[in-house]
């Protein structure tokens, strides 16, 4: 088996060293990644048509193939999907610092790689890991990430891989997976979770503040809320209460309109009077 490993952080993420070197055991690994910071890129993949994205190879310890591409991730995917680094039959994406859980999927750069490889009927596992030590407010993202136990969180990916090709898992989902941070014998266990509504802490308002620059421009200035607690059942509740969230999705998909629908007569009447 052939695997592309791909992260949202960039190349140089210890936790993108530690995953791609958890799936040696399962087959050749390929490293494809961002040469740098792309976190919130959800499923992105630029404006090609106006760039020709550089991409080289890099040195990762332990890793026989590596390239850094000068785009998200989910183009780092695409690429992979249509030859340019080889076949590829798995596509593993992470270990991000902080949980992508609730509507933060729909943004997550980690998870996009993921759903760009359903979108190719590539199987593939989105690893995140929550992250304890951020307060938000006055923290930096470096000091916050220092304790990430990223070792956990690779063993946990590589028991799932070693273990999904074994399951019927139908139309190549996305398995998204949360691990606490924390030791392998603290963590109080595992479930089959729900998609949550919410991660467990968002920003609930946002205010323009002036920059008192000649260029009349603003600052953004936003309020974190407090975190919510959630029950177990969902992703965001499961990894709060310690355990690791195990979440299959899907693609997205379309809903049936409503019937008599008023858009449906005005198109008809636009067109028909045109």
């Amino acid at each position: 088996m052939r695997i592309l490993v791909t992260n949202d952080d960039g190349v140089a993420s210890e936790g993108l060293h530690m995953l791609a070197r958890a799936m040696r055991s399962h087959g050749e690994v390929c490293v494809v990644a961002p040469d740098s910071e792309y976190s919130g890129a959800g499923a992105a993949i630029g404006p090609i048509h106006l760039t020709q994205p550089r991409v080289q190879p890099v040195d990762i310890s332990g890793i026989d193939t590596a390239w850094s591409v000068a785009g998200p991730p989910a183009l780092c995917v695409m690429f992979a999907r249509l030859g340019a680094f080889g076949d590829v039959d798995l596509v593993v994406s992470g270990i991000n610092p902080g949980a992508n859980v609730g509507r933060s999927v729909y943004h997550s750069g980690t998870v996009g790689a993921a759903l760009t490889a359903r979108h190719a009927n590539i199987p593939s596992l989105a690893v995140s890991q929550h992250v304890t030590d951020f307060d938000v407010e006055g923290q930096s993202w470096e000091e916050a990430i220092v304790g990430q136990k990223w070792h956990v969180a690779a063993q946990v990916a590589s028991t799932v891989v070693e273990s999904m090709f074994d399951d019927n898992i139908g139309d190549s989902p996305v398995i998204n997976v949360n691990v606490p941070n924390l030791e392998l014998d603290q963590i109080r266990g595992w479930r089959f979770t729900e998609l949550g509504t919410q991660p467990p802490r968002a920003v609930e308002r946002v205010d323009l503040e002036p920059s008192n620059t000649d260029d009349g421009s603003f600052r953004v200035s936003m309020a974190w809320g407090d975190e919510v607690v959630h029950p177990p059942e969902f992703d965001t509740g499961a990894v709060v209460n310690d355990e690791v969230s195990i979440t299959y999705l899907s693609r997205i998909t379309a809903i049936l309109p409503p019937l008599n629908s008023n858009v449906g007569k005005a198109l008809n009447a636009l067109i028909e009077d045109a």
